[in-house]
C-alpha cells in the first residue's frame, strides 16, 4: 500500500495536530497511510517531557504544549514539516525501525542536495558538519561507550542540527513527525535549548550553501519518506 502524499502548504499548527489526532482515533485496518507536508507560522512546541527552563526567552512567539516525544523545538516559515500517519502494525515494523526510516529519508534528501547528514547516538534528528557539510568522513564515535549506568552524553562538537524529530504512536499508528530546515529565520532557535541541549547549533540548507525552494525540498523529502516508510 503506497502512502498518500498531501502537500498542505502553510497551515495552523494547533488545527493540524487536532486533525492528526482525529484521523488516528478514527482510522481502522483499511484506512490509508497518509503523509502531510506543511509549513507553520512561528511557534515553539513543547514535548510531553518538555522542561520549561529549556525555553530561555519566548518573546512574541507562542509556546504550545503538545503530546509528541522530545523537548522544545521551533517551527516557522522556510521549514518543511512532514507528518507521516502510518499504521505500523500493518507496515510490519516497530517504532525504533520507524524512527530509523524517517531519519534515513532525511539523510537521502540531504544527499540529493549534496549534503551529508549524520545521526548522533542518543539524540534523534539529523546533523551536519559545520566546517564541511559535504564531507562523507565518519564522525568520531558518538556517543562514547556507556560507563556504569549513566547514559552517555551526546557529542555535538562541530555539528549543527538541520532536522528535528518528534513522534507520537497511538494504537500502533504514528503521528507528528519530522521538520527539515530549508531557508528560515534561525534566530528563534537562540531563544531555546533546541531539543533540550544548551548551545546546540541549528542550521538550515541556506546557511550551509544550498539554494533551493521550499517546494523542491518538500517534494524530495515527501518522495523519500514514501519510499522509506513502505512496508
Amino acid at each position: 500500500m503506497t502512502i498518500d502524499i498531501r502537500m498542505l502548504g502553510p497551515v495552523d499548527y494547533a488545527a493540524t495536530v487536532q486533525a492528526m489526532q482525529d484521523y488516528t482515533a478514527s482510522r481502522d485496518a483499511n484506512s490509508p497511510d497518509v503523509l502531510w507536508i506543511c509549513e507553520h507560522l512561528p511557534i515553539f512546541t513543547q514535548g510531553v517531557a518538555g522542561k520549561s527552563d529549556h525555553v530561555l526567552r519566548a518573546g512574541n512567539i507562542p509556546i504550545v504544549a503538545t503530546n509528541r516525544g522530545g523537548q522544545v523545538t521551533f517551527h516557522g516559515p522556510g521549514q518543511v514539516v512532514a507528518y507521516p500517519l502510518v499504521d505500523l502494525q500493518r507496515a510490519g515494523y516497530f517504532v525504533k525501525e520507524y524512527v530509523y526510516r524517517v531519519e534515513e529519508a532525511v539523510i537521502r534528501t540531504l544527499a540529493h542536495f549534496g549534503v551529508t547528514g549524520h545521526r548522533v547516538g542518543g539524540a534523534p534528528g539529523i546533523y551536519v558538519r559545520l566546517d564541511d557539510p559535504r564531507s562523507h568522513a565518519l564522525l568520531p564515535q558518538r556517543p562514547q561507550k556507556r560507563v556504569g549506568t549513566a547514559a552517555p552524553v551526546p557529542d555535538f562538537e562541530g555539528l549543527g542540527k538541520i532536522a528535528a524529530l518528534g513522534i507520537k504512536v497511538s494504537r500502533h499508528c504514528t503521528y507528528h513527525g519530522v521538520a527539515l530546515n530549508v531557508a528560515m529565520d534561525l534566530e528563534p532557535f537562540d531563544r531555546i535549548n533546541p531539543c533540550g541541549y544548551a548551545g546546540l547549533r541549528t542550521v538550515d540548507l541556506s546557511t550551509i550553501g544550498v539554494q533551493t525552494t521550499w517546494e523542491e525540498a518538500a517534494q524530495v523529502l515527501g518522495q523519500q519518506l514514501s519510499i522509506r516508510l513502505a512496508p
